[in-house]
């Protein structure tokens, strides 16, 4: 071993300390998406006039900072996880609201910030720090009881959902309140309040399907497949279908080159004509084996911030995976929703490398004796 373990240096501590399983398995889940955006993403770049291999090189130049930020974030303490977090949180808000001011209207929503080199989006960093800060918020309030720590919790999930609302951007605003839903009832908030929150979540739908016509032409498209365009989503279908258990080889698939987002939103059904239904099998294992074990170490931690965190970040992750598979078979109405380390794009890949490092960070060991959490635990039963 180049790293002896009476070495005391930093990346001694780092490497006899971090769970080496889920980093690798990341870093497997990121290579995997590299080799995936060289099969879906050149007949795009074909169909836009792009040079062939554009997506795909980008891809590779935002994977390199990706793998910094994953291993850097990783080295943090938890007093720096919050910090860090902290001060990400209040830089999101505000990015998010000069996207609105300032940022260019794409699709008919103002999301994104145009940095020269990529659009950014800051609702995708919003995302990993309004996690950690609502569970410091929440576990810090149960401990010092004159702090308001849930209502302050709440403050900072109106104000996501609210600026993800202007924008507007559904998609991100339902999977914000799924994990927002996710962390409360790990904290243990009282079941009328949850229904409070549900019955809340259904008047915020019936609004959104009232007053946008494109959340209004989704729903019903979804809802009857034969009455409106369903090209993507047959499309989709269509490429499982082609794919079958070991799909048509690499660049064999016909899908993508018809699909506007075979590189992002459809990236799973590219998977499956190419690949086969093998391939997606071992790819939803493996984003299981991140979940599981992430939440392993919650269900084990003793401190309620970090069990809280660990949740909420791993919720996003999985919640996320499963809206976008859900949507390339059918299950779930089309909404744009990146497919973790595996879809195109740089804000995506970007933050989810700092969510998964602060994961990392969180489930290193640290010099205290680990106990259970019953409280904690009896909730994500």
């Amino acid at each position: 071993m180049l790293i002896s373990r009476s070495d005391r240096g930093l990346l001694a501590r780092w490497w006899y300390t971090i769970d080496l399983p889920l980093m690798f398995a990341v870093f497997l889940l990121m290579a995997i998406g590299v080799l995936f955006s060289l099969a879906g993403s050149p007949a795009v770049a074909d169909r836009l006039g792009l040079p062939h291999f554009h997506f795909f090189i980008r891809q590779l130049i935002f994977i390199i900072p990706a793998v910094f930020i994953f291993v850097g974030v990783s080295f943090f303490n938890v007093r720096l996880v919050r910090r860090v977090a902290f001060y990400g949180f209040l830089a999101a808000l505000v990015l998010m609201g000069a996207a609105l001011l300032f940022g260019p209207e794409i699709k008919g929503a103002h999301r994104w910030l145009d940095l020269g080199f990529f659009n950014f989006q800051p609702s995708e960093l919003a995302k990993p720090t309004f996690i950690i800060v609502a569970a410091w918020l929440l576990a810090e309030g149960r401990r010092r009881p004159d702090m308001p720590g849930q209502v302050l919790a709440w403050s900072a999930f109106v104000a996501v959902v609210g600026l993800l609302v202007l924008q507007p951007d559904f998609g991100q605003t339902v999977l914000v309140c799924l994990v927002w839903a996710v962390l409360l009832l790990v904290y243990g908030i009282a079941w009328k309040y949850i229904i409070g929150l549900a019955g809340l979540a259904v008047a915020g739908a019936l609004f959104a399907y009232k007053s946008f016509s494109h959340v209004a032409s989704r729903i019903d498209r979804f809802l009857s497949p034969g009455d409106g365009d369903n090209f993507q989503v047959d499309m989709a279908m269509r490429a499982f279908e082609n794919g079958a258990l070991f799909g048509t080889g690499p660049g064999g698939g016909a899908a993508k080159r018809s699909l506007p987002d075979a590189h992002t939103d459809f990236i799973f059904a590219v998977v499956g004509e190419e690949f086969g239904f093998l391939a997606c099998m071992v790819l939803i294992a493996l984003i299981a084996f991140i979940v599981f074990r992430v939440l392993k170490f919650a269900m084990n931690e003793g401190d309620s911030f970090v069990a809280l965190a660990l949740t909420g970040l791993v919720s996003v992750f999985s919640f996320q995976a499963i809206i976008n598979m859900a949507v390339n078979v059918s299950l779930m109405p089309a909404k744009g929703m990146t497919l973790p380390f595996i879809s195109y794009g740089g804000s995506s890949l970007l933050t989810m490398a700092f969510a998964m490092g602060l994961v990392l960070a969180l489930t290193r060991t640290r010099p205290v004796v680990r106990v259970q959490a019953p409280h904690l635990q009896a909730q994500m039963a």
